[in-house]
């Protein structure tokens, strides 16, 4: 099992940049291949960004790719996402979660999840 704990989530001006963390208990956070969600008000919960166990490959939604950068850093048990030139459309819920042996990322193949961060994005 595996906790994760987000953080840095705030209110920032369109075009701003913000960072996220999650932070990950246990040493077997490199089993894990992670990935950002988020939920938007009246929305369903949908995939951010993700990257695999070792950090080598990494998957964006069209929406955010060019934007947002996922990183992870397996010594300190955190991954990241840092979003830039955000729009009001990025307001949302985000969530870190975990799994280990699926291939897709989708929310309901994912095993663990933080109970999130908001970000809210002004105009």
């Amino acid at each position: 099992q595996v906790q994760l704990v987000e953080s840095g989530g705030g209110l920032v001006q369109a075009g701003g940049s913000l960072r996220l963390s999650c932070a990950a208990s246990g040493r077997t956070f490199s089993y894990y291949r992670m990935g950002w969600f988020r939920q938007a008000p009246g929305k369903e919960r949908e995939f951010v960004a993700g990257i695999s166990r070792s950090g080598g490959s990494t998957d964006y939604s069209d929406s955010v790719k060019g934007r947002f950068t996922i990183s992870r850093d397996n010594v300190k048990n955190t991954v990241y996402l840092q979003m830039s030139i955000l729009k009001p459309e990025d307001t949302a819920v985000y969530y870190c979660a975990a799994d280990r042996f699926g291939s897709t990322w989708s929310d309901y193949t994912m095993d663990y999840w933080g109970k999130g961060t908001l970000v809210t994005v002004s105009s």
